[in-house]
């Protein structure tokens, strides 16, 4: 397919989007150890996170939100016409691409309050002696006389360590389904995106 080439992806989005995988990457890999390592790269992924949120209402084009949500709709016909030998191509992210990536800002979000939660239950951290989870459970026992301060906060910090694995590895699992999407896309679409966001060059849509 060939087609104009233009600068669509600018600097800031590659450098969230490298930024991030990195981050994310050590995160992951420092999760079992609980160490200031995977502490720090828990804010850096909140830090990251939160620019793209601001970006992606005041940045350029192809950067913001209203660029790439599209309806269920439109979202169900591009993932069939990547079956077809006439497949739908968006200049920006695609409609299934565009959704994946709120996924997995939400996911990413959770996963770090979780986190922060976690840390807080363990007397650090910005919600150190202030977690909800805290005062959910001490109120639904409150009753008990049997159960001590103490056994309320390993509750509490059981449960957000529960709910942060498992974001956790939702989230690692979007990324897996986002680098098969990105894959299918690439070859449907005759064009490397993994290279897009390095260089920031896509082919224009027919559209536009």
């Amino acid at each position: 397919m060939s087609g104009k080439i233009i600068r669509v992806w600018d600097p800031l989005v590659r450098l969230f989007h490298w930024s991030l995988v990195v981050a994310f990457i050590v995160a992951w890999l420092s999760g079992e150890e609980e160490s200031l390592v995977h502490v720090y790269a828990g804010y850096v992924i909140l830090g990251l996170v939160g620019f793209r949120i601001v970006w992606g209402l005041v940045g350029p084009r192809y950067a913001r939100f209203s660029n790439f949500l599209y309806s269920p709709d439109r979202t169900v016909r591009y993932l069939r016409s990547l079956l077809s030998q006439n497949p739908e191509h968006y200049t920006g992210h695609n409609p299934a691409g565009g959704w994946m990536i709120m996924l997995l800002l939400v996911s990413l979000l959770v996963a770090v309050y979780t986190g922060l939660e976690v840390y807080g239950a363990e007397g650090q951290g910005p919600l150190a002696g202030g977690s909800p989870g805290v005062e959910l459970i001490a109120t639904a026992r409150a009753n008990d006389d049997s159960d001590d301060e103490h056994d309320v906060e390993n509750e509490a910090e059981e449960f957000w360590e529960e709910l942060h694995e498992f974001s956790a590895n939702l989230t690692l699992l979007l990324v897996f389904v986002h680098i098969a999407g990105v894959l299918v896309a690439s070859y449907v679409h005759r064009e490397n995106l993994v290279r897009a966001m390095i260089n920031g060059r896509k082919r224009v849509s027919a559209e536009e």
